[in-house]
Parts: structure tokens; C-alpha cells; sequence
């Protein structure tokens, strides 16, 4: 996915690098430098493979997260401690296309093993519609944006399922010695994600309305998972503005549709979603692409957070 961000000052990267990446909330992450730990250490490049690492890793592993708690992971610069970090580990699991700075540091390092997530399931191209609404439109109007590969697989619990699976045979090849656990973690945690599956597909089957709103295309795979339609406002990128007529057509569609609600994020700004609430007469409501877990989360750990998004969904929709 070709989005670039803006950057973080190197102010603030000197900070974060003088006070060391701090603790991942909602798992066992230890953020102190990988290597020498007597355990499987990996460098996990932001909280959803980071989580994926923990849970099947158990106490076998050692994980340390590039992304600091509460940063946006698209604006992550890798640090020369932090490369110092990727060559100590004896794995590297990461999600190629969601952070630039990522790619290069792992491509360029000597690390043994690198698991890219992208590589374990299947990514789409996405624009700023997803779903049957979209395909509904496509002779209505011109999109303003094609798109690209869409890095959002963990929102999808069958994709990121599929990504536990490639994670855990990863692991189990570099450290043989304890195998066994890898494979049993790796199924519990398929396990719980299957139960997820169905809790959202159950939860979302009947709705007086399948379309909702959001600041940007995030939730494009659970849209098609579960037939909804996601119209995006500012496409893949969260950051960028949208135009006058992208407003208007949101707004006409919303009012057509029966939407009720914006959605936001918890780590980019709610003011574009406010005001084009405010102008349609929408309430405005939390939907986490859970980049990362900080105190406004609305829980401490991915399982949480999906079932906080699929009560909000439900709302939003109008369960029937």
C-alpha cells in the first residue's frame, strides 16, 4: 500500500528512543532490546503481530513491539537502536506494506527469520468503498480513489486466523525444540478466532441497515466478511482530506441508507468525522482498527476490542 504519512518531529523520535519502547499493553510484551534473553526472541513490528507472537509464542518467547503504545503505526521511522534490535532477534514478524520504514529495516537486516504477514493470507485492493454498496454505485458515480493492497487482514477473523496458522508453523520450523506448544497455542488461539468468526456473523445477520461510515478503509475485509458495505471518508489513508464532493455524496447516501453513525478511531483525529456528523444530523461513535492498545481502548487485548467494535456495529445498524 503506497500511503506515506506525516512523519513524527525527530524530536519526538529522539524522546521515544532516549526513554526505550515503552511496555505493550494488553500482552506480556518486554520492550527492553531483543537478543540474549535465553528465550525465542521476536521483534514484532506493531500491536497485532505483536499479539499474534505472544499468544502463540507463550513463555517460550520474548516479544518486543517496534510501535510504541498509541502511535500510529503508519508513522513509525525506525531508529538505529531499534535496527540494532532487528539484528539481535532470532525472528522478525511484520506486515509488509503497512509501514515503509518496517520493510527496509528488515529487508536490509541479517535477521533469520522474517514472517511476513502479508504473505500468509490473501490481500485485496480496497478504495473508498467496500462491500455490496459499492458494487451497487460503481455505474452511479466515478471513485475518487482505485485503492491498493489493503493491510487490514486482522479486523478479518478468518484472515487473521489464517495468518495464526502461517505464524505458528513459522515458529515451530525456527524453534523445533519446542514445537509442540507452538502448535497447540497457534490452535487455541484458531480456536477463539473461529468463535469470534461466528459471534460477529450471528451478530451482524440481520440489521435494518448494512452500510456504515468511517474515517478511513480499515474495515473493508470485515465488511465483505460479514456483508456489509463500508464507505470510507478519506479511503486508506486516515490522514488524508476528504473533497467537498466526497462530503456531499456521504452525505446523500447516508440519508438514503439509513446510516445513523460516523465511526472514528482511537489513535487519528475525530474532527473530520464530527463535522461531517454534525452536518448530517449523525451521531459519531468508536470503531478501533486496533493499531494499537492505550488507555482509550475500549478493552485490554484484540478479543476485547473486536467485541466492542461488533457491539458498536450493532448499534450503528439497528439490530432487528
Amino acid at each position: 500500500m503506497n500511503v506515506r504519512r506525516h512523519h513524527i518531529s525527530a524530536a519526538a523520535v529522539a524522546a521515544a528512543t532516549a526513554l526505550g519502547l515503552g511496555t505493550l499493553s494488553a500482552c506480556s510484551t518486554d520492550s527492553a532490546a531483543a537478543g540474549g534473553s535465553g528465550r525465542f526472541d521476536v521483534v514484532a513490528s506493531f500491536y497485532p503481530m505483536a499479539f499474534l507472537a505472544e499468544r502463540i509464542g507463550g513463555d517460550h518467547v520474548k516479544v518486543t513491539s517496534l510501535t510504541e503504545p498509541g502511535q500510529e503505526p503508519h508513522d513509525l521511522e525506525i531508529s538505529a537502536q531499534q535496527r540494532t534490535q532487528l539484528e539481535k532477534s532470532d525472528a522478525a514478524l511484520y506486515l509488509k506494506g503497512l509501514q515503509p520504514s518496517v520493510d527496509e529495516a528488515v529487508t536490509q537486516s541479517g535477521i533469520k527469520t522474517k514472517i511476513d504477514a502479508a504473505t500468509l493470507t490473501t490481500l485485496e485492493e480496497h478504495g473508498s468503498e467496500v462491500g455490496g454498496h459499492a458494487a451497487e454505485h460503481d455505474d452511479e458515480h466515478e471513485h475518487e480513489e482505485a485503492g491498493g493492497k489493503d493491510p487490514h487482514i486482522w479486523l478479518d477473523p478468518v484472515k487473521y486466523a489464517e495468518v495464526a496458522e502461517g505464524v505458528g508453523k513459522a515458529f515451530e520450523k525456527a524453534d523445533p525444540d519446542h514445537a509442540a506448544d507452538y502448535r497447540k497455542n497457534t490452535a487455541d488461539l484458531v480456536a477463539e478466532l473461529g468463535a469470534l468468526n461466528t459471534e460477529f456473523k450471528n451478530g451482524l445477520a440481520a440489521t435494518r441497515t448494512k452500510v456504515f461510515i468511517t474515517t478511513h478503509a480499515a474495515f473493508g475485509y470485515l465488511a465483505e466478511r460479514y456483508g456489509l458495505t463500508e464507505e470510507a471518508i478519506s479511503g486508506l489513508d486516515p490522514e488524508s482530506e476528504p473533497s467537498a464532493a466526497r462530503v456531499k455524496e456521504l452525505e446523500k447516501m447516508a440519508k438514503a441508507d439509513g446510516v445513523t453513525t460516523v465511526f472514528y478511531e482511537t489513535l487519528v483525529s475525530d474532527k473530520t468525522a464530527k463535522t461531517i456528523a454534525g452536518d448530517a444530523n449523525l451521531r459519531t461513535d468508536v470503531l478501533d482498527p486496533i493499531e494499537g492498545i492505550t488507555e482509550k481502548s475500549r478493552g485490554t487485548d484484540y478479543f476485547a476490542v473486536q467485541k466492542a467494535n461488533l457491539k458498536a456495529l450493532r448499534t450503528a445498524l439497528g439490530t432487528t
